[in-house]
């Protein structure tokens, strides 16, 4: 039953999770994967099949825009995402609804009994 709610509670946050990391630079699905699991400290451990659908979402609405690389020496082509204008908005709002949520949450959870 544990990682049934782990599984809802963490899909509710991808999107602000790769939004946040693509703040700073553009990056690739693999990338992405790999420093979500360090910076989480192994808590968000995703799959492609989990980490794909949220880019090509975010890409269709408007959040992010890929783009590919080219190869360079035996380096294969990349495909890099990048936050837009529209998505540091929508990370902000994102956030903030967040933010609200942990303190509700928080409220709740350390009501004296």
């Amino acid at each position: 039953m544990n990682e049934k709610y782990e599984r809802q509670m963490k899909k509710g946050v991808l999107d602000m999770l790769v939004l946040k990391l693509l703040e700073q630079e553009k990056k690739y699905g693999y990338q992405l994967i790999n420093e979500m699991s360090e910076k989480s400290k192994n808590v968000f451990q995703l799959k492609e099949g989990t980490l794909y659908p949220v880019l090509y979402r975010l890409e269709e609405e408007g959040f992010v825009i890929s783009q590919w690389s080219e190869p360079e020496g035996k380096q294969v082509a990349r495909k890099y995402y990048k936050i837009t204008k529209e998505g540091k908005k929508a990370l902000q709002e994102i956030g903030d609804i967040w933010t609200q949520i942990c303190m509700g949450i928080s409220c709740i959870m350390e009501e004296e009994v």
